[in-house]
């Protein structure tokens, strides 16, 4: 099994980084491997991305959500078999930190070549800049989803 993690400190209040990221279908705005989330239901979301030329679909559902806290999730089905976390951490009253863990099993030589490279950990701390520099911008979220999700 594969892992990255990565943080990022971001000049927004914690609330507005945690509103920001329960807004799913707003992900392909910042992060750029994603090129469509639809939100089945509060808890269920259908992914689709391309990564080094291979776009994959797979469905996501959220084991975990504490607002201003965590969201957890693990994959369902599809191409990509995977669980992560997302923490945000309050720094100050106008900054916070996102941090993001992901596990997954690598498929074929190139996968595990890359994760063994720390190719994986280089693209989430891209994506985690650009979520910083796409929240930092807007000064606020997008919505906010504040319900709780218990595993």
């Amino acid at each position: 099994m594969a892992q990255v993690v990565e943080t990022i400190d971001v000049d927004v209040p914690v609330t507005i980084a945690y509103n920001q990221w329960t807004q799913f279908e707003s992900f392909p705005e910042f992060l750029s491997v994603v090129d469509t989330i639809v939100q089945v239901d509060d808890v269920t979301n259908h992914w689709t991305v391309t990564v080094g030329g291979a776009t994959r679909e797979f469905d996501t559902v959220i084991t975990e959500q504490l607002p201003d806290d965590r969201i957890a999730w693990t994959s369902t089905g599809g191409e990509v078999d995977h669980a992560g976390v997302v923490t945000f951490h309050k720094l100050s009253d106008t900054s916070s930190r996102v941090a993001v863990q992901i596990d997954w099993d690598p498929e074929g030589f190139v996968e595990t070549a890359g994760a063994a490279l720390h190719i994986p950990n280089h693209a989430v701390k891209k994506e985690l800049e650009n979520f910083k520099k796409y929240i930092e911008a807007k000064g606020i979220a997008d919505g906010a989803w504040r319900g709780s999700v218990d595993n």
